[in-house]
């Protein structure tokens, strides 16, 4: 089995801007960049350790349940809690000598359609390091009992510059085949959106990873 990878290229999003405190103003993205990623994270949830999941089932073993054909279906909120947009996802997971990839094909309810192809490298005992065309640097990654937490900042860009986001996604394996997924955005520290999804793993449907 070969570990494949595709080039990634953001699109330019839409940004809408509100009144922060004491009248100063700070940019929220309206059209958020999605990935699942295998990802998200929870500004609400900083203080909680992933650790703390270590005895709860099911077992989430992300090369186990990130593995094969998964669709993903989800909503994106503003700061307010809006939903702003609704999306749906083919997931390809394949794995090599421990080394996974994870190819993201998003659709959203206005048409539009995004890609991003993570790529999981072990680095420790229930840890990876993730990264992916548009991920400033190196995401962290660590798993325990039922919970998988995915930590990173991501790049996204404008029409004539780029801003980056920091995103605390965090996810659930609630049965054999679902995950709940939870993902806040900040900035600054300022939560500016979050992103709600489900995975579904679907174990009856073959993927064609190409052999090294």
């Amino acid at each position: 089995m070969r570990v494949y990878q595709h080039s990634f290229g953001p699109s330019s999003p839409r940004w809408s801007l509100f009144l922060g405190p004491l009248g100063r103003g700070f940019l929220f993205l309206r059209n958020t960049l999605l990935f699942f990623s295998i990802g998200s994270f929870l500004s609400a949830c900083g203080s909680v350790n992933v650790a703390q999941y270590s005895g709860e089932e099911p077992s989430f073993q992300p090369t186990t349940f990130f593995s094969g054909f998964l669709t993903a279906h989800g909503v994106v909120k503003d700061f307010k809690g809006e939903v702003i947009r609704r999306f749906n996802a083919d997931i390809t997971a394949c794995w090599q000598d421990g080394v996974g990839t994870l190819d993201e094909q998003f659709v959203f309810d206005d048409g539009e359609e995004q890609v991003r192809v993570w790529t999981l490298v072990p680095s420790g005992e229930q840890r990876f390091i993730a990264t992916a065309g548009d991920v400033v640097g190196e995401g962290q990654a660590s798993w325990a009992g039922n919970a998988f937490f995915l930590d990173y900042t991501l790049r996204v860009a404008l029409d004539d510059s780029t801003i980056d986001l920091h995103i605390d996604d965090r996810m659930y394996r609630v049965s054999d085949t679902v995950v709940i997924n939870e993902s806040a955005m900040t900035k600054f520290g300022v939560g500016v959106g979050d992103i709600l999804l489900t995975i579904i793993r679907h174990p009856d449907q073959d993927v064609a990873c190409e052999q090294s």
